[in-house]
């Protein structure tokens, strides 16, 4: 079935997702808020954005679920502007607080975000009977992306840490693709069945996707080394693209420019790459 903005998807007994109408290049069907939790206890992940009409939704997705039924608290995987900015008007309806970490980087998030509490690595939030979520941080996409594990069930709610369908931006000085990739190498340790992404559908086989992703941005970077060998001169991301993104459309060059920056940094991090003031980049070996 398509994914329709505003329609309660039950996807498990205490799991349920709503979309949000924000369709786009960047969001592809829409953000998914999940409601995590059983009778009148819910935990909203996700809230998106600040769209009237979806907060609504939430909270009476909520309130259908048994008399006196509420979203108790809310929780953000990170603040990039199709993801958080809906926790304050929910708030507001709900009273519920909201948790989330703020992000290291000010550029691109969402200014709104003020937590109520920062939940930590390893934190456990019991949401209902027979339900518990393991807070994982997960940095790379952005510096405060947290993914938040339901035990019980083994799904791993990813917000953009793992996209269905498609891979991530990581776009610098927020975004870096060390960290990313050792995050999703830690994701490899947890016992999971089931990946549920911030945009998208149900992901099955999670070890299996966590470790194409991981190859895939390997051979990215294999890309980035051979077009650094193969410049005469040091040179810019921008002039590096076409060659690395080849099989990109080119009217997605600017947000790839991000990601082979976020691979450039990485080469620099390893000790092979190197760039001076003029952002040229050359090859180390």
């Amino acid at each position: 079935a398509d994914i329709a903005a505003g329609r309660v998807v039950r996807l498990s007994p205490h799991v349920l997702r709503v979309t949000a109408p924000n369709p786009g290049p960047m969001t592809g069907p829409g953000t998914n808020s999940y409601l995590v939790g059983a009778g009148t206890g819910w935990t909203c992940i996700d809230p998106g954005p600040a769209n009237d009409a979806h907060v609504q939704a939430l909270v009476e997705a909520a309130a259908a679920q048994a008399p006196g039924a509420r979203i108790e608290r809310i929780l953000v995987t990170h603040t990039h502007r199709d993801h958080s900015p809906g926790a304050l008007p929910l708030a507001r309806a709900t009273g519920a607080p909201v948790l989330g970490r703020r992000a290291a980087h000010p550029e691109w998030q969402d200014d709104s975000f003020a937590p109520a509490h920062e939940p930590q690595h390893g934190d456990r939030i019991a949401v209902a009977a027979g339900a518990t979520l393991r807070v994982i941080h997960t940095p790379g996409h952005a510096s405060n992306h947290l993914c938040y594990l339901l035990e019980e069930e083994r799904t791993l709610f990813t917000g953009d840490h793992v996209m269905h369908g498609s891979t991530v931006v990581i776009n610098p000085p927020d975004g870096d693709m060390g960290a990313y990739l050792r995050a999703l190498e830690a994701l490899l340790q947890e016992d999971l069945e089931w990946l549920a992404p911030g945009h998208g559908y149900l992901v099955a086989e999670p070890h299996a996707v966590l470790r194409g992703l991981i190859a895939h941005r390997l051979r990215r970077e294999a890309k980035v080394v051979a077009a650094l060998r193969a410049q005469p001169a040091p040179a810019t991301a921008k002039a590096l693209v076409p060659a690395v993104y080849d099989d990109v459309p080119a009217a997605l060059h600017g947000m790839a420019e991000r990601s082979l920056l976020a691979h450039l940094l990485k080469l620099q991090e390893d000790g092979r790459a190197a760039s001076g003031e003029d952002r040229h980049w050359r090859w180390l070996g």
